[in-house]
């Protein structure tokens, strides 16, 4: 099908961006990567009267230390996140979960802030974000703000941001040291996650000094598994604790029901996986 008639905006710098969504309103869309809006546009399920492609701003692309922070350029794309040396030493959670997003050619043009901005809970990105305290830099006509990845995600496919803003940069806490595993579950290969668990953990000898956890697609936003987080604190990393800890992850999710799965297999996934997960994280 051929979508809808639109304006076509290519600006060059973020200031031009975002004058350019102000212009148009809210029937405008940003282009990123494309590969969740040119589906969408096609098949006419948005209509939009602008479109704004960020492609043509050099200043989104790329990765680059801060002090104690990653910064992450929203147009970076998911080809380029995994084999950046950078994330590979101080954020590995993002590359085992990126390795994880779609086939090589949707990695080679899909971006990194899209995926964020896009807000699909079934995104392999999203997780990993929320369980490394990731920060959101955003772009509007008041000058910018800085965003903890957990109020960024809001609903299904809605984040904080308003329709005149755009998503610049992440910055994302070193963590430097730390071991950590993306356990995914889907029906076929590259096919959204059923559900998935984002961990890094930071041992001390036998021990597990720090653990962060995070939940794909069992709710509708990422959620952050706490419950697990804490009983894994302090305790050696045997298969028993694992198990253990790994029993509390459904803790406060809620997550939909579909043609794939309903609430209590969801829910007995994320105990599994998050077994496996810690389990693989810890083993490096």
């Amino acid at each position: 099908m051929i979508p809808a008639a639109f304006d076509y905006v290519a600006p060059s710098t973020v200031d031009e961006a975002v004058q350019a969504l102000s212009d148009a309103g809210e029937d405008a869309k940003v282009l990123a990567g494309g590969q969740s809006l040119l589906p969408v546009l096609r098949m006419r399920l948005a209509a939009p009267t602008t479109i704004v492609d960020l492609g043509k701003i050099a200043e989104l692309r790329g990765v680059r230390e801060d002090g104690d922070a990653l910064v992450i350029g929203a147009m970076t794309t998911h080809y380029d996140v995994q084999r950046d040396h950078l994330i590979a030493e101080h954020a590995a959670l993002l590359a085992r979960a990126t390795d994880t997003v779609a086939d090589p050619q949707v990695r080679h043009r899909g971006t990194f802030g899209g995926a964020l901005a896009h807000a699909d809970p079934a995104g392999d990105l999203l997780a990993p974000a929320l369980a490394l305290d990731a920060e959101m830099v955003v772009a509007g006509m008041d000058g910018r703000r800085t965003v903890p990845a957990a109020e960024f995600f809001q609903d299904f496919f809605t984040t904080s941001m308003t329709p005149a803003e755009i998503l610049v940069e992440v910055r994302v806490p070193k963590h430097t040291g730390w071991r950590a595993h993306y356990e995914k579950f889907n029906r076929v290969a590259q096919a959204w996650s059923m559900v998935a668990v984002a961990v890094t953990v930071r041992t001390d000898g036998d021990a597990i000094a720090e653990a962060r956890v995070g939940l794909t697609n069992m709710a509708a936003t990422p959620v952050r598994a706490s419950a697990v987080e804490q009983a894994l604190v302090g305790q050696p990393a045997t298969a028993e604790n694992v198990r253990a800890a790994a029993a509390h992850a459904a803790e406060g999710t809620n997550p939909t029901v579909d043609g794939n799965a309903d609430i209590e297999y969801r829910q007995e996934l994320a105990r599994v996986l998050t077994g496996r997960a810690v389990s693989a994280a810890v083993a490096g």
